[in-house]
Parts: C-alpha cells; sequence; structure tokens
C-alpha cells in the first residue's frame, strides 16, 4: 500500500509541475556535487554504493547503511566560479534514513557598469542551498524519499529566497545488481523574487538504470533527462554554400533529441574499495557546438578509493577549451573513528 501511495502522489505531482515549466534563474542547481556522479557524465540518479554525495541527484539513494558518513565536496569552474558543500547521513532505525547538506557556489568578484558602459566598481554573486531529507524501505527491494531544499541566491543588490522539493524512487535487486530510479527534482518556488518578475525553478523528472555485468566488473548506467520535454533543439554553425560565412543551422531531428535526453556512463570496479569512470553527455557536446569546444566536451572522467573510514573521489571535464572542471569528494564513516 505505501509503495502505491508513493506512486500516485508522483503521478500527481508530475501533472501539477507542468504549470513550472521555462527558463530558470537557478540553473545552478545542476552544478555537480559528487565526483562519482560527475564522472558518469554530470548526473547519475540509479548507482548503488554508500557514496552520501549521490543522495544529492536522488534522495531515494539514502539508507540506513550510510550511518554516521559526511561528505565534502569542492569544485574548481571556469572564471574564477568555486563550489563546496557539505553532506551528512544518519540512520533513523532499520529501515529509514534522514541526510542534512549545504552546499555554496560562489563567483568571485564581477565588474559593475551602469547602461551606458561607465565602470561603477565591483560586487560579489553567491548561490547556496540548504537541504534535508529522508528515506524510508518500503520492501526488501524498493526506497523512497524526499530532500527539501532552501535556495538562497545574492547578486549585487538583488536577492531571492526560494523552497524545492524533490522526489525520488528506486528499485533494487541485489541478486542481479540492477537498479532502477525515477526522480522529481526542483518542484516549488519562489518565496522572494529578486524583483516584480516571478523566476522558475529547473524542476524536471528523470529515470535512470545502472546495472553490474556478471562475468567482468563493469558496471554501466543510463540516465534520462528532461523527460517533461521532447524537443530539445540545438544550432550547429556551418558554412554558406552562396556566400562562404558562417551561419546557424538549428538541429531538431528525432534522433538528436532522443540522444540530447541521454548521459551514459560506464565504471571499472575490480574492488568494493575502488573505481575507474568514463561518462558521456551529448547534450553537453552539442551546446558547445557554438563555444569552442573541443574533442572532449561531453566526456567526464573520475575514479575513486576508499581506504578504512576515509574515501577520496576526483572527477575532470572538459567542456569547454579554455574550461577544465575539477572536483574531488571527501567523505568520512564517523563510526568507524570510534574504534
Amino acid at each position: 500500500m505505501k509503495r502505491i501511495v508513493f506512486f500516485a502522489l508522483m503521478l500527481l505531482v508530475s501533472v501539477t509541475a507542468k504549470s513550472q515549466e521555462g527558463k530558470s534563474a537557478f540553473d545552478f542547481l545542476g552544478l555537480p556535487v559528487s565526483s562519482h556522479a560527475n564522472s558518469l557524465g554530470g548526473n547519475n540518479i540509479s548507482i548503488i554504493e554508500e557514496d552520501v554525495s549521490m543522495v544529492r541527484y536522488n534522495p531515494a539513494l539514502l539508507g540506513p547503511e550510510m550511518d554516521m558518513i559526511i561528505d565534502l565536496n569542492y569544485m574548481r569552474y571556469m572564471a574564477g566560479t568555486n563550489s563546496a558543500g557539505a553532506m551528512f547521513a544518519k540512520a533513523a532505525g532499520d529501515r529509514a534514513a534522514w541526510s542534512a547538506g549545504l552546499q555554496y557556489v560562489g563567483y568571485g568578484n564581477l565588474t559593475e557598469a551602469d547602461a551606458q558602459g561607465n565602470i561603477l566598481g565591483t560586487f560579489s554573486a553567491k548561490d547556496m542551498v540548504i537541504s534535508g531529507g529522508y528515506t524510508h524501505d518500503f520492501g526488501a527491494r524498493w526506497r523512497g524519499g524526499f530532500q527539501a531544499k532552501l535556495i538562497y541566491s545574492a547578486y549585487a543588490d538583488y536577492s531571492s529566497l526560494a523552497l524545492a522539493v524533490d522526489l525520488g524512487l528506486n528499485y533494487y535487486n541485489p541478486n542481479k545488481e540492477f537498479s532502477m530510479s525515477l526522480v522529481f527534482k526542483n518542484l516549488g518556488g519562489q518565496l522572494k523574487r529578486f524583483t516584480e518578475t516571478h523566476e522558475r525553478l529547473p524542476w524536471d523528472i528523470q529515470f535512470g538504470l545502472s546495472k553490474t555485468m556478471r562475468s567482468v566488473p563493469i558496471r554501466w548506467s543510463v540516465t534520462v533527462d528532461h523527460l517533461s520535454k521532447w524537443h530539445l533543439p540545438y544550432t550547429k554553425p556551418r558554412t554558406d554554400e552562396f556566400s562562404g560565412g558562417e551561419v546557424l543551422e538549428t538541429k531538431d531531428t528525432f534522433f538528436s533529441n532522443l540522444f540530447r535526453h541521454m548521459i551514459f556512463g560506464v565504471e571499472y570496479i575490480p574492488s568494493r574499495n575502488f573505481y575507474i569512470a568514463l561518462g558521456y553527455n551529448y547534450k553537453t557536446h552539442t551546446d558547445m557546438l557554438r563555444y569552442g569546444r573541443n574533442f572532449l566536451s561531453g566526456f567526464t572522467f573520475g575514479t575513486g578509493v576508499q581506504v578504512k573510514m576515509v574515501g577520496l573521489g576526483i572527477s575532470v571535464a572538459n567542456r569547454h577549451a579554455k574550461a577544465t572542471m575539477f572536483m574531488f569528494n571527501i567523505n568520512m564513516r564517523l563510526n568507524d573513528f570510534k574504534r
């Protein structure tokens, strides 16, 4: 019965959330916060690990097996942008767990100018998210959860406050090492606006699969996002046959739309304490066609190792020819320090 109620709730949310579609002023919520997920194409909602950082992508990945684990993350992004945060998990009995987290994104000092281009000085810009979540097991293989997020943004003299909720559901078969997830992200709205204009949250519906091969220690994953919108057109530069100049061509074919929804990841996992990961995001690859991308745009790489009570994860992504993203996570099992 609990499972049926949860499915019904998620279906209701998917219908009512359609009113939120549109361009968002809170797209920073899509920035990676986990080196593991970032190494798998930038997003993953289905891998089953005792990795607290993955809870930000899908609250249903949280569980009592993550009792007293804390994760710290840091990312160096382009143009002086830095992101850092922490996530803590605590068991609530044998079938439930809760989490608390904080994430900060700073964009450094920016030049302030008026409409005529006169330099007025500098200003700072930042975003911050405070989150809290809860997850409960519905049975031996089903787990559902939610994550509430208080979002604060401040750009010079403008600030905004918003409230969002993520809903997640996961099915995991340990015998076949198969995982399947469904997530509704960023459902909510602004509590305080930047100006008189109402800004929308970047809500999304995502579906993911992960499967570990039986004969080799390899796990593959496919994450499908933007499920509320089929058409994801992009522009591609080409040489005009008459003028010889560059013109932009819009691509909106069936296969281009299909693959712009999909993120692929593969991991080599020789032991529970080590992995090497590779990901590919076709949407990132095509989005960069006009902005100096290179061959590696859309590809992500990463590795992670667990040594006793401390784990370290590192990932690298080169979305732009001059913007390499470095990210690392450190997680600690606090219970082990007491022994």
